[in-house]
């Protein structure tokens, strides 16, 4: 179907077009709606006439009825009759049949009611009053003769029924057609609408759709064909310059694609590098096979013609190569030791030549020192890219932090090879030493004795004491023993439980353990004094308390800090020992409380025992202590009776 006069409407706007649409059928609508109100209004009050015209036919017909029925039964009721013809009157003036007249006076209704009106007041009603009022009832002839006029009055009756119902019907048929007009334009309409629609906006939009489908498979040279000044016809303009700037973006995309794919893999290749240098250098920060290797790592992935690692000795003198992958430095085969100095002059500048353009350095440090050069050797017109310096520069810091480490780390060895001879010395000095002392005095009192014969009853108690000095020296000689061979082989807990079981073996004791650090961290050397007080303590209940029960605590606070507890049911600190001789246990462990930066306490308990507390601050607030022995505390009266 063409429709040439809403082509152009069409073209110009598709809102337009489906604005007309709805405005055409809403007045088809409210038109049809409206007739068929006026319809509707006209024909109101139908029914209601048309039942009470056909009621007229009932009243004419039960007049008759009764002035026969009195005719028969020769009476007069002529009360009945009048009562009759009241309500035949009431309905002939009834306001349904008057609204019908006073609507259209000039149709046929209204001339049919005004015939029916006039035969009743003028013929019917007459007669009807005249029969009824005779005494005697009327002979059978005037009621014959009534009973024709009342038909013929009736037929006037019907045929004002007829008319109402014409009437009726004919507005019902007005109101059907006024429906079906409505329908069929509004069909009519929108069966054009949509031929329009579709060819305006359907078929525009199926090509937009494909287009669209075939760009998202990465089809970047599909046009649309529907262009124009509607609508869609916009939107196709802007759909194919969104697909020309689209094909230029994918363009580029794909050339930065590519470009990203090249700096990823060289980031990789770096990232590789980095990964397994650092490997290397913190696993083994001395072995010179590792720094050898992450040079040749960075030669290969920077694309240099070599490199070396200088490092400066620790007091003074000429710089040493650890690593080399090109030989010697070249600065100091031609000027010698000169370089070193002028080379540790200008240590602040980074990647920067000295006597030789093509040669960089990057200096080795941590946060703390200065420990040497990395230099790299450039192919003639070369330069290190952004990225290679960044990779140079980081390979460096941890070249640096590597040394650092190794350096530290031989310090740590340094300081825990001094407190481990300081420590054996201190064990010796206080144990076996005072005993030595102890039995060379004896000695000495033997000598004397057994020079003169009157005194050799006197040796036996001094061969006696040697004897015993000789067993306590032995007996402290394996404690010491077993002090310097116990090794750390698991977590600070089991350490301590193992502790508590072979103690509370050896001296028949029920010992509990509670262990609950919570947040607190001890570091190694931490943890070794608290093995060894703990230990020391045990020791001491064992020998001298005479327990039954003993108890070993250690717990961490909140606010770090740590308490080792050692209570037992023992003899308590008052009790002198059985053997007063070299008992320094409690001077050892005092030592201990201070390398720990921490406090110690001996007490009695109020229903006997001692308790022993050590409290210290945990490693995650503390710094780790200096170790140093601390001066030796001589030990009270009451501290010997327990040591």
């Amino acid at each position: 179907m063409n429709f040439p006069t809403l082509r152009p409407l069409a073209r110009r706007s598709i809102m337009l077009l489906v604005s007309v649409a709805m405005l055409t059928l809403t007045l088809i609508t409210l038109a049809g709606m409206s007739a068929s109100v006026l319809v509707v209004e006209s024909a109101r009050g139908s029914a209601s006439a048309i039942n009470v015209a056909g009621s007229l036919r009932r009243y004419t017909h039960r007049l008759a009825n009764l002035i026969a029925v009195d005719a028969l039964s020769g009476r007069s009721e002529s009360q009945r009759v009048e009562a009759a013809v009241r309500d035949f009157e009431t309905h002939l003036e009834h306001p349904a049949l008057l609204r019908f007249v006073e609507r259209a006076p000039g149709e046929l209704f209204a001339a049919t009611y005004r015939g029916v009106h006039a035969s009743w007041h003028l013929s019917l009603k007459p007669r009807i009053e005249a029969l009824g009022a005779q005494s005697p009832p009327p002979p059978n002839e005037q009621v014959e003769i009534l009973l024709t006029e009342v038909d013929a009055f009736v037929d006037q009756l019907n045929t004002l029924v007829a008319v109402l119902e014409h009437d009726t019907e004919k507005r019902i048929q007005d109101l059907r057609l006024i429906l079906a007009g409505a329908i069929v334009l509004t069909v009519l309409v929108v069966v054009v609408a949509l031929l329009l629609l579709k060819r305006a906006l359907l078929t525009p939009l199926r090509g937009l759709l494909d287009a669209a489908r075939r760009i998202a498979g990465g089809d970047f040279g599909v046009r649309v064909s529907y262009t124009g000044q509607d609508e869609l016809g916009r939107v196709g303009l802007a759909f194919n310059l969104m697909a020309d700037e689209l094909a230029g973006h994918y363009r580029t995309l794909e050339q930065r694609v590519a470009d990203k794919t090249s700096e990823l893999q060289r980031s990789n290749r770096s990232l590789e590098l980095l990964y397994h240098a650092i490997a290397r250098l913190y696993q083994t920060p001395t072995a010179t096979e590792a720094y050898e290797a992450t040079l040749r790592d960075i030669d290969r992935v920077a694309g240099l013609e070599g490199s070396f690692v200088c490092i400066e000795p620790r007091h003074g003198g000429p710089a040493s190569v650890i690593a080399s992958s090109m030989g010697g430095c070249p600065d100091r085969n031609e000027r010698g030791e000169d370089a070193c100095g002028a080379c540790r002059a200008a240590s602040d500048g980074v990647g920067l030549a000295l006597h030789h353009p093509a040669l960089l350095r990057f200096p080795l440090r941590d946060r703390e020192h200065h420990y040497g050069m990395l230099r790299l050797s450039l192919p003639d017109g070369a330069r290190l890219e952004d990225w290679q310096r960044q990779l140079v520069e980081a390979l460096s810091r941890h070249i640096g932090m590597a040394l650092g480490a190794s350096r530290r780390s031989e310090q740590e060895r340094l300081l825990a090879l001094q407190e481990e001879r300081s420590v054996i010395a201190r064990e010796l000095h206080d144990s076996l030493a005072q005993a030595l002392s102890y039995m060379k005095i004896q000695v000495s009192l033997l000598q004397g004795v057994l020079a003169d014969p009157q005194r050799r009853a006197e040796a036996e108690p001094i061969l006696a004491d040697l004897r015993e000095g000789i067993n306590a020296a032995y007996r402290q000689l394996r404690e010491l023993l077993v002090s310097f061979r116990l090794g750390l082989a698991g977590d600070l807990k089991t350490l301590l439980a193992d502790a508590v079981r072979e103690y509370g073996a050896r001296g028949g004791v029920e010992v509990q353990l509670e262990v609950a650090l919570g947040e607190c961290a001890l570091r190694p050397n931490q943890e070794v004094h608290v093995l060894q007080i703990a230990r020391e303590a045990l020791s001491n209940m064992v020998r001298h308390a005479q327990a039954r029960r003993a108890r070993v605590s250690l717990i961490g606070t909140d606010d770090g800090m740590v308490e080792l507890t050692v209570m037992d049911d023992g003899v308590g600190l008052g009790m002198p020992p059985a053997d007063a001789h070299n008992h320094h246990g409690m001077a050892i462990m005092r030592e201990r409380a201070s390398s720990l930066g921490g406090s110690i306490a001996f007490d009695d308990q109020a229903d006997g025992g001692t308790c022993l507390r050590v409290r210290f601050q945990a490693a995650a607030s503390l710094a780790e202590p200096v170790v140093s022995p601390a001066p030796a505390e001589a030990p009270s009266h009451a501290g010997e009776s327990r040591a």
